[in-house]
């Protein structure tokens, strides 16, 4: 686990919010329904699925998109799941955020955290601790299904860089995808650039709007 861990403050006693990146970690409207519009929706999930389908996340926060895909993948088989992290929470606050979500089973997650490789039947993930600027480059796998999941471009630029965007594309199997809840021009003119055909559609709740594609 990394010596840089997040650092949070409580919205409500029940929101977890970075104090590094001044954002909260979900949608103050509804996080579960978010995830499931915005990264479920916004990838074709569950239509796609299918033995061995990798999803690749920049962001792993909670986990909240973990479990939320994990609880769509029906059927046999085994999801695969990959994601980028440079300040992992602890353990008791994952555990206090997730009880928000009470239809959502925490356990996949809880069960071995604060390790990062998780084996079962149905779920391989691994959370790659550290800078996705460092990290990314060196990873070996390409994902069918991208979460972009950092917090604002606004308030952590550094994570919707034009190269980190490239390297996104760079580790897409073919016809992949990612959505995203922003919408803010630079990004979807970095993921452009990166060989993705990028749409903006409709966001959830408040946002107006949100980015999706599917590489070229």
């Amino acid at each position: 686990m990394s010596d840089q861990t997040a650092q949070l403050e409580w919205r409500d006693g029940t929101i977890p919010v970075s104090t590094r990146f001044d954002d909260p970690y979900f949608s103050l409207a509804g996080g579960l329904d978010e995830t499931r519009h915005v990264f479920l929706a916004g990838n074709d999930l569950p239509n796609r699925y299918r033995d061995g389908f990798h999803i690749a996340e920049l962001g792993f926060g909670t986990g909240l998109s973990m479990l939320t895909a994990l609880q769509a993948f029906q059927g046999n088989g085994t999801l695969h799941f990959t994601s980028f992290e440079a300040y992992p929470m602890a353990r008791a606050d994952i555990e206090s955020a997730l009880k928000a979500f009470p239809d959502l089973d925490p356990s996949p997650l809880l069960d071995h955290w604060p390790a990062t490789t998780i084996r079962t039947d149905r779920l391989h993930a691994d959370i790659i601790i550290g800078d996705a600027r460092e990290t990314l480059p060196n990873w070996t796998g390409k994902a069918d299904a991208w979460f972009l999941d950092g917090f604002s471009p606004a308030k952590n630029p550094e994570l919707w860089s034009p190269e980190l965007m490239l390297e996104v594309g760079t580790h897409t199997a073919p016809k992949g995808t990612f959505a995203t809840y922003t919408a803010a021009g630079h990004v979807r003119r970095s993921l452009t650039d990166a060989g993705f055909d990028v749409k903006r559609v409709q966001g959830f709740g408040r946002k107006r709007h949100m980015s999706v594609g599917r590489l070229r």
